[in-house]
C-alpha cells in the first residue's frame, strides 16, 4: 500500500460519535481539551469558531473541519463571546434560542482511532485540517459532504449506519485532499507525500519495510544527493530517513503485538529483523519494555 493508505490501515478509524448541533440567535459554548480527533461539518449557516490564545475561524455552510487532536475550543455565533463551559455529548445539542428554527445547522462528533499507535501516527498529521466549501464543494470530497447533508435531512431505514461509513470515508478524502497538495502543510506525513522526491522515498519504505535501507539507497531512489536527501527528508517529515524507517517498524510491530496473532518470530521477519532476539532487543530499547509486556497489555 501507499504511505497514506498504510497509515489510515493501522490507525483503523470509525465514526464513534456523530450528532447534531444546532444555534439560534446569540450564543457561545466553550469545551476543554480532550484527544480524540473531533470533526465538524457545516451543513447550514456559520459559527466562528476560535482555539484558545488564536484569533477566531469562519467556518460557513458547507466547511470541513478536522482535528486530529482536539485542543481546547469556542464555538459562537459572533467572535469573541465568552462562551458557556460544555462538555462533550453524544447526544443532539441546541444552542441559544430553544424555540423555531435554527439559524445554525452541523453535524460534529469525534473518531475513534487505534490506540496502539495513535500517538505516533497522529504527529504525522497537522493540527487542524480546514477545508471550505469554496475549495471541497466541485470535489469528490464535496460530493460526499452533500451526500451526508442529505441523509442527515432523511429518516430512512439504515440512517446511523449510512452516516457512520459516510464520515470515514470523508476522513480518509480530507487526508487525501490535504496530500494532494492543495496547500502547504506543516511537517509529516501528507508534507512528505507532496514532495516528489521525497515521496518516492517514502514509497520504497512503505512498500517493503524489511529491506536494510541506508540513506544512500533512499536518497538514489529520490535523485538527490545524500546530503541534499537527508536535510530536505527532515525538513519536511520531521525526522531522519532511519529514523522514520524505525518508527514505521514499531509501529506495525505494536500494530501486531495488539492484535495477538502473529509470533515473535514472524513478526521480526515482516519488519527486517534477522531474529525474534534482534527484534526483541531493538522494541526494548524503543519502547522500553519487552514485547511479550507490550502485548499482554494491549490485550
Amino acid at each position: 500500500m501507499d504511505p497514506l493508505s498504510d497509515m489510515i490501515a493501522l490507525l483503523r478509524p470509525s465514526a464513534a460519535v456523530s450528532k447534531p448541533i444546532s444555534g439560534k440567535g446569540r450564543w457561545a459554548v466553550h469545551y476543554d481539551s480532550h484527544d480524540l480527533p473531533g470533526f465538524t461539518i457545516i451543513l447550514s449557516g456559520a459559527a466562528w469558531l476560535t482555539f484558545d490564545g488564536k484569533e477566531p475561524l469562519l467556518l460557513a455552510e458547507g466547511d470541513f473541519l478536522l482535528l486530529p487532536t482536539t485542543p481546547a475550543f469556542s464555538l459562537a455565533s459572533e467572535p469573541h463571546i465568552p462562551g458557556t463551559p460544555v462538555t462533550p455529548s453524544d447526544k443532539a445539542v441546541r444552542h441559544g434560542d430553544p424555540d423555531g428554527t435554527p439559524d445554525f445547522t452541523a453535524l460534529g462528533g469525534s473518531f475513534a482511532f487505534e490506540r496502539v499507535n495513535s500517538s505516533l501516527l497522529l504527529s504525522l498529521l497537522p493540527e487542524l485540517i480546514h477545508i471550505p466549501a469554496s475549495e471541497g464543494r466541485s470535489t469528490r470530497f464535496g460530493r460526499l459532504t452533500d451526500l451526508l447533508a442529505e441523509e442527515c435531512a432523511t429518516d430512512y431505514p439504515g440512517k446511523e449506519l449510512i452516516i457512520q461509513r459516510m464520515l470515514e470515508a470523508l476522513l480518509v478524502e480530507a487526508l487525501r485532499w490535504r496530500s494532494l497538495g492543495n496547500e502547504a502543510v506543516p511537517a509529516g506525513l501528507l508534507s512528505g507525500m507532496q514532495d516528489p522526491a521525497i515521496a518516492r522515498a517514502l514509497q520504497a519504505i512503505h512498500a517493503d519495510v524489511r529491506t536494510s535501507w541506508t540513506v544512500a539507497d533512499l536518497a538514489s531512489i529520490a535523485g538527490m544527493s545524500r546530503s541534499a536527501f537527508s536535510a530536505r527528508f527532515g525538513e519536511v517529515l520531521g525526522c531522519a530517513p532511519i529514523e522514520y524507517l524505525m518508527r514505521w517498524r514499531m509501529a506495525i510491530a505494536k500494530d501486531a503485538l495488539a492484535r495477538g496473532n502473529k509470533t515473535l518470530d514472524r513478526i521480526a521477519e515482516e519488519i527486517g529483523y534477522e531474529s525474534a532476539s534482534a527484534f526483541s532487543t531493538a522494541f526494548r530499547k524503543r519502547l522500553g519494555c519487552p514485547p511479550g509486556k507490550f502485548a499482554r497489555a494491549a490485550a
